[in-house]
């Protein structure tokens, strides 16, 4: 199709990713209107879409590119002018499908309409919707900060029209710098499918080995910069509750239960305790006063009350040393080989949890994305994680696939074609496979 986007509308401009979005395309230079319920909340957006955005160049492009405005006073002029309509309300499928009514009679017969919905059906959400909306529909999946994380994900539903796809493929990578991944429309598409996979099973394992030694023993020597309980807390309780209970409800797969949140957690959400948003109650942590005198506490999930860190922080294992000193020589390899030949139970517990993440990341080609290398660029570009392809090449696919066989876990399609032709999965070379490991 020879048409491109030149100006567009975000929905929900004073949430985080509604004003996160509107930064990305006016710093890019993009003419940007962020509309809101009152034009306080609009301009709240502008001033966080200001605050995310670093460079002073970029800055300037921004100040010059947006506007603001209300649904009551601004959506019809708006919609009018708009190539694109970016949906940023809250997740809540009622909520969504209520906006798209108001647009659907509002916009150009060839306005594009997306949605950042982090993992709700795509063709759910405008299903009740005229064709020429539902033909000009998909998700735009940014991850949270987009300022920051480049990864994007882009869901076409089966109504879709295939030109549609590819004009806001060029436009995402083109011309605001995204990494964009193709996925199908299933439950939380492919990042957050694989990411909260990890993250709840840590959670769930946490009431029974305490948080401080789930976040020690799952760190940033297994390719994060932020361990999995921190994570959560980063990301929100409510958040993440939103996504399991999206992904325990609509999948039917061996991860089934690892999308099961945990008891203590839906205690602490009913108790006010997201993390870092609600400072104050915390979450799996909670710090204390500011500067050097701040004291951090970890959660008893058991009690569901906070003692200080140096309390229950358990040393480090031997061979988790041993991992982030290989690691800091730049030898991911051997990082990978001591995991696969320590023993004791800490070693058991940490293979089994890199194994399934590899195991599940991988099986999810041909379901959710076509190739491996979809799943590894948005576990790379989208979470910043190690991708699982650049893990089993760092263990060796024939040994991964021993491995794996020894844990009753799934072995991969991808992984056994890899083995078979001796050929990496992870075939990035203007990646540094380094970063992902830099704060080990």
């Amino acid at each position: 199709m020879t048409r491109s986007i030149r100006r567009v509308v975000v929905l929900g401009a004073n949430g985080a990713m509604g004003s996160g979005a509107g930064a990305i395309f006016a710093a890019a230079g993009i003419p940007t209107m962020l509309l809101a319920r009152t034009l306080e909340k609009a301009e709240s957006g502008r001033a966080r879409a200001e605050q995310l955005t670093k460079n002073e160049a970029a800055r300037a492009l921004l100040a010059r590119s947006i506007e603001v405005g209300t649904y009551a006073s601004e959506l019809g002029y708006a919609l009018a002018g708009a190539d694109l309509v970016l949906e940023a309300v809250t997740e809540d499928l009622a909520t969504k499908r209520e906006v798209f009514g108001l647009v659907d009679r509002l916009r150009g017969d060839d306005t594009i309409v997306a949605t950042v919905s982090s993992g709700l059906s795509i063709a759910a959400l405008c299903s009740e919707r005229s064709e020429s909306f539902r033909r000009h529909f998909l998700g735009i999946h940014l991850f949270n900060p987009p300022t920051v994380i480049l990864g994007c994900e882009l869901i076409a539903h089966a109504q879709t029209d295939p030109g549609i796809v590819a004009v806001a493929r060029d436009f995402l990578t083109s011309s605001v710098g995204r990494e964009v991944v193709e996925t199908r429309d299933t439950p939380a598409f492919a990042g957050n499918r694989l990411g909260f996979k990890l993250l709840n099973e840590v959670a769930q394992l946490a009431e029974h080995h305490g948080v401080a030694y789930m976040d020690q023993l799952v760190g940033p020597h297994t390719g994060r910069a932020l361990a999995p309980l921190a994570t959560i807390d980063l990301v929100g309780w409510d958040v993440h509750k939103a996504i399991v209970d999206n992904l325990h409800a609509h999948t039917r797969d061996i991860a089934h239960e690892a999308f099961e949140l945990p008891a203590y957690m839906q205690r602490g959400i009913a108790r006010g305790h997201l993390g870092r948003k609600t400072r104050d109650r915390g979450g799996f942590f909670r710090v204390e006063g500011k500067g050097p005198e701040a004291r951090t506490f970890v959660l008893d999930p058991a009690s569901g009350d906070y003692r200080p860190i140096a309390e229950l922080a358990p040393p480090l294992p031997a061979f988790v040393e041993r991992m982030r000193a290989s690691l800091k020589a730049g030898r991911r390899i051997g990082a990978m080989d001591i995991l696969c030949t320590a023993d004791g139970p800490e070693a058991e517990l940490l293979r089994r949890i890199v194994l399934g993440y590899i195991s599940y990341g991988l099986g999810l080609v041909g379901e959710v994305v076509e190739r491996a290398r979809d799943i590894d660029r948005i576990m790379g570009f989208g979470f910043n994680w190690a991708p699982p392809g650049m893990l089993a090449d760092a263990i060796g696919p024939g040994r991964t696939i021993l491995l794996l066989d020894r844990l009753n876990l799934p072995v991969p399609t991808c992984l056994l074609e890899a083995a078979t032709h001796q050929r990496p999965l992870f075939n990035e070379p203007d990646v540094d496979g380094g970063r992902f490991f830099a704060a080990a």
